[in-house]
């Protein structure tokens, strides 16, 4: 068997761009516009520490599977004490109902904003049973396929948006360069790291590596390349997306006409094309998220139940045509619709980015302990640089975490 190349995964587009797909949903869409609106580019530099530690984080959850052939979740259950599994199974049902509803209402508004003619909630609906629909009849690679046209229309199309406006160049690499805190910045930033470059999402790389037979110490470089890519096409889109939603209208970004009023921006500037690229590209990063939920999340709670019977699967195929993942898919497309009648889809993605808050702190202890087991994982242990990298997004994301818990109950 030949050894991969560095290149692999950028002629192949791996997994890595599948995962920018996912993971790059509602949350990262509205925080980046509010940000942009609110801010501009000042805050790119914030960006950019929070993909890096993304980085980290996902680099050592592929490293764990890589040197030991078995996920995180795994793991949990053959390797840690009981009520760590319990405490994320448990972690696992209150964020799946959040994140469907967020993603359910995301995907109403943004074909809302497209047809107007049906409501919010009749286009959350369209797209859950869509992409439930999809991911229960089709293989991964049409999957990975559908998600990579999604990956590249929506950045691309604002991207191109972003470059027409003729941003200053020598202000946004100082502002990515040189950190600052602007007033009245410090609740964007920490929307920034608890909403930008995904959460739980990050555990279905593991997955999906598993789909293209990535596995042993030899793909390690392929896989750090693979998730260069998937977080520098995260960072692309984000700093974009500040830029096209700078001179927006802050208190309307923050609303339920944050579509529409990037998109009044646009055609203000760049005319209609403007408008419909963003709408467009709206669309696709907030459908893909769900498709990437929808295909990913069921082998988590597919994964629990096979060690819990101690019949563990051999492959994602295996995991996939479980009565374990289809039922969780079709929890993750059905009941969370209900909450598309609550008439706020802002606030449902707001609600979800704070869950999702609470889970980084626990990958980053988790990672600590397991990837610096030399009798687990051998060589691909931590070293100096990881360990310090993990501590800082243990405290940085635990900050975090603790100041959303305060800020809902002080509300």
């Amino acid at each position: 068997m030949s050894r991969p190349s560095l290149l692999s995964p950028f002629k192949a587009l791996g997994p890595g761009l599948v995962l920018a797909a996912a993971g790059i949903g509602a949350g990262d869409v509205i925080t980046a516009t509010v940000t942009g609106a609110q801010f501009g580019t000042s805050l790119a530099w914030a960006l950019l520490v929070c993909v890096v530690l993304k980085w980290v984080l996902n680099e050592g959850l592929a490293r764990w599977q890589l040197a030991t052939g078995t996920t995180v979740i795994e793991a949990c259950m053959t390797r840690l004490p009981r009520w760590v599994s319990v405490y994320f199974f448990l972690y696992l049902l209150l964020w799946t109902f959040f994140v469907s509803a967020s993603l359910t209402n995301a995907c109403g508004l943004a074909g809302h904003s497209l047809f107007p003619q049906w409501p919010v909630w009749a286009w959350g609906i369209i797209h859950s049973v869509i992409a439930a629909a999809l991911v229960w009849v089709g293989r991964f690679g049409l999957f990975e396929r559908v998600m990579k046209v999604l990956v590249g229309v929506m950045v691309l199309s604002v991207l191109i948006c972003a470059v027409l406006l003729k941003p200053n160049a020598a202000e946004l690499l100082r502002h990515l360069a040189w950190p600052v805190l602007p007033p009245d910045s410090g609740k964007a930033v920490l929307s920034i790291f608890g909403g930008i470059g995904g959460s739980m999402t990050m555990l279905c790389y593991g997955y999906w590596i598993r789909e293209n037979a990535w596995s042993g110490a030899s793909h390690q470089r392929v896989v750090r390349a693979d998730l260069l890519l998937a977080y520098g096409v995260t960072l692309i889109f984000a700093i974009a997306l500040t830029i096209v939603a700078a001179g927006c209208n802050a208190a309307v970004t923050q609303g339920n006409g944050m579509a529409l009023e990037v998109a009044t921006r646009l055609e203000s500037a760049l005319g209609p094309a403007g408008r419909w690229a963003f709408l467009i590209g709206f669309w696709c990063a907030v459908f893909a998220s769900m498709l990437g939920v929808w295909q990913g999340v069921p082998y988590f709670f597919a994964d629990f139940m096979a060690h819990r019977t101690r019949t563990a699967a051999t492959s994602t195929a295996d995991l996939k045509n479980t009565p374990a993942y289809r039922g969780y898919l079709l929890f993750l497309a059905g009941p969370p619709l209900v909450l598309l009648f609550a008439d706020k889809p802002v606030a449902m993605v707001v609600l979800f980015t704070v869950i999702g808050a609470f889970f980084m702190p626990l990958l980053a202890a988790l990672l600590l302990y397991l990837n610096n087991r030399r009798d687990w994982i051998g060589d691909l242990r931590n070293g100096i640089v990881r360990n310090a990298a993990l501590v800082v997004s243990l405290l940085l994301f635990g900050w975090i975490a603790v100041t959303e818990l305060i800020d809902v109950f002080s509300q």
